[in-house]
């Protein structure tokens, strides 16, 4: 049986923080709900629990690989259900990790990419800071060493600023993304679709199944074979499609659920020989 690569974004794609959940169904209906994640002794993140029983199964059939712009802290909070991951990618592609270590040859990789085609990550933080307004802004931050983010009140950010600053940040080789309160940016040799493609190497996968909901999930559901996007997000307000990528209606934790659903369905594209040609023969 060939191999199946799934890769998937977690935050707004398949964990949802309270605020994110988009229960608007009657209190009644609204899904049981199992916590993944806890920081500082408090529960931030969520799943339905016919999420996790799908994940559950989704580990047994495919090599599930979660792919997030998380640090590699932030991803070790999490306890997604089932068996724990031979590989997950984190800091948006920038450590690809193997039983949870990074990897030492692919990191260094990354970094001899950026330094050969981005401006420093030193002068992308210092413009930050020169132009952003401390009347929205809340923090700034340096993730892993290798892209930078603000913390905002979304309500007071002017809705030109984003647009500047990518417009400051394209010749300089770096790309912006804005996902719930926070501003990233990020420089472009940095893509989560570099390191799947690495993991595919590596195992011999021959189908790759993705989903995501910013715009730095883009390249990643350019590159898989198949790709689902939830209703909310980045991705669905850009009105974003891909050739090989499907617009699902769900927003909030129920797309969670229902991407893990697409991918369990998408294990009928992959047979064997004897049951390709089988089918063959049946048509």
């Amino acid at each position: 049986m060939s191999t199946i690569l799934v890769a998937s974004d977690l935050d707004r794609t398949l964990i949802y923080s309270a605020a994110a959940l988009a229960l608007t169904m009657p209190d009644h209906r609204a899904p049981r709900l199992l916590c993944v994640e806890v920081h500082e002794h408090k529960p931030l993140s969520y799943v339905t629990e016919n999420a996790a029983l799908l994940l559950a199964e989704l580990k047994s059939a495919a090599v599930f690989v979660p792919t997030t712009t998380r640090t590699r802290k932030q991803y070790q909070r999490i306890r997604l259900p089932g068996p724990a991951s031979e590989f997950a990618i984190c800091a948006n592609g920038g450590h690809l990790l193997v039983n949870g270590v990074s990897d030492p040859d692919w990191a260094g990789e990354v970094t001899g990419r950026i330094a050969a085609e981005c401006v420093p990550l030193d002068e992308v933080r210092a413009h930050l800071r020169a132009v952003a307004d401390p009347r929205w802004l809340r923090k700034e931050r340096i993730a892993e060493d290798l892209f930078a983010y603000l913390v905002v009140e979304r309500e007071l950010l002017p809705e030109e600023w984003v647009k500047e600053l990518a417009a400051w940040a394209e010749p300089r080789g770096w790309t912006v993304s804005l996902q719930g309160r926070k501003i990233y940016a990020v420089p472009k040799p940095l893509t989560k679709s570099a390191a799947v493609r690495e993991v595919a190497r590596r195992t011999g996968a021959e189908l790759t199944l993705a989903a995501g909901d910013s715009l730095l999930d883009a390249d990643l559901l350019l590159a898989a074979d198949r790709g689902w996007r939830p209703g909310h997000g980045e991705l669905a307000e850009a009105g974003w499609q891909g050739p090989r990528t499907e617009a699902l209606a769900e927003c909030g934790v129920l797309a969670g659920e229902e991407i893990l659903r697409r991918f369990l369905d998408a294990r009928d594209w992959v047979r064997s020989p004897h049951d390709q040609g089988k089918q063959h023969q049946n048509h």
